[in-house]
């Protein structure tokens, strides 16, 4: 069997790769982004930002559009690699719906001092599982993405820590 892969790609204007790649590793911000639904609400979202450290983000769904019964989804992972400000991989696992965790990595590509692309590539393996859920993962990644491009171009952006500027005054 061949290896499914969803690759999408979101360019930046007015935002520096650094304050992109900061954003997936600060939690006042990735929980505002990551895993985010128009119906969903993100409950918690808690991450330790080293290689070998790991995140959790949960969020409440309803089961369907228009239902008001709910479920909690757990999104799990462990960060792999941290190279800022280009490059984060991490292990993926969802409960209760991962059969094993699955590989997540975004490039950060800056062109510019305030321009840069994020190409993010999540390797799903090769079950037909995989295959199934490929266009609802694509079409999830591109959600977040163009999400986190509203929260990095608001004005409330500027008084977070996040970690590439801890030393710098709010």
């Amino acid at each position: 069997m061949t290896k499914t892969e969803v690759r999408v790609t979101h360019r930046y204007n007015n935002v520096s790769a650094q304050r992109v790649f900061d954003a997936w590793l600060t939690p006042a911000l990735a929980g505002r982004f990551l895993f985010a639904t128009r119906t969903g609400n993100i409950l918690h979202c808690d991450i330790d930002a080293r290689v070998g450290g790991s995140f959790t983000v949960t969020d409440r769904r309803p089961v369907a559009d228009g239902e008001e019964s709910f479920y909690e989804a757990q999104h799990r992972g462990v960060f792999v690699e941290i190279d800022p400000p280009s490059r984060l991989a991490f292990d993926l696992s969802i409960e209760p719906h991962s059969e094993a965790p699955t590989r997540v990595t975004i490039d950060v590509v800056p062109l510019g001092t305030s321009l840069c692309d994020v190409v993010l590539t999540h390797d799903l393996g090769d079950s037909s599982h995989a295959r199934a859920v490929a266009e609802h993962t694509r079409q999830g990644w591109e959600n977040m993405l163009n999400q986190l491009d509203k929260v990095l171009n608001t004005r409330s952006w500027g008084g977070f820590r996040t970690p590439g500027n801890l030393s710098r005054p709010l």
